[in-house]
Formats: C-alpha cells, structure tokens, sequence
C-alpha cells in the first residue's frame, strides 16, 4: 500500500491541471487570498534516480503556483513566465507532503515578481523566484 496521500485542512483537488501535470495527479491547492498553495503526496513517479522529487517537478510546480497566484491578484490576467530559478535547500522524499507557498512580491501593470517556499513535511527544501508578464487580451 502506498503513502497516505490525503491533503491537509483546506486543500482541495487542484482547480486547474494541465497536460504536464496530468501524470503526476492527485495535485492540491489552497487560496489564500491571491496567493495559491499547490502541493501534493509525493511518490515513485516524482522522483529522480536517486530517489528524491526530481527537481524539475519542483520547478513546474513553483512555476504555476506563483503564475496562479500573480494571475489572481490581477483579476485573472494571463501570465507567460519571463524568468524562473530555483536554490534548493534540501531533499525532499517519498511519501512526504510537498508544499508550494508563494509570496507576490511586486504586481505591476506589464510585470509580476514572485518568490516562493517549498518544503517537505514543512521542513525547506527549495526556494523560488520569479518575474511575470502580463498578457492582456488586445
């Protein structure tokens, strides 16, 4: 039997998949405001040769929790990324809860700076930063 993967308080089946996260369902999430938590029981499938979530995977889900979060404190405008890094902190493991917590940092009319934690069992094991920019229908 594999690791327990009910969310906690508050989170619910992610709202918005997408083809590349198809594969690595159940995703969660959680608003807070404008800011939208994204995380998930993390297992086999997440992981690299070393057993650990594959970095990449990390980066994906910074990448749109921040972006999500962005887009609702602009009513929903679409947002394409401009630049996206990552410091990772730690490893993070099977069967362990990964979250993605954005911060919006600055929210401008053509840009959207974000940063973000993600931890393992509420243990650091990335941090991310981001730039945003706005796409507004012509």
């Amino acid at each position: 039997m594999g690791p327990d993967t009910t969310p906690p308080k508050g989170f619910a089946r992610h709202f918005r998949p997408s083809p590349l996260t198809e594969p690595w369902e159940p995703l969660y999430s959680r608003r807070d405001g404008d800011v939208i938590r994204i995380g998930f029981v993390s297992a086999r499938p997440h992981t690299n040769s070393r057993g650990f979530v594959h970095g990449g995977m990390l980066s994906a889900l910074a990448d749109a929790a921040m972006g999500l979060s962005c887009g609702q404190s602009l009513d929903g405008a679409s947002l394409v990324t401009v630049s996206l890094s990552l410091d990772f902190l730690g490893p993070a493991k099977v069967g362990q809860w990964i979250e993605v917590a954005p911060k919006l940092n600055r929210i401008g009319p053509t840009l959207c700076f974000a940063e973000a934690e993600l931890t393992a069992d509420g243990q650091p094991c990335a941090k991310a930063h981001a730039t945003f920019r706005v796409v507004r229908p012509n």
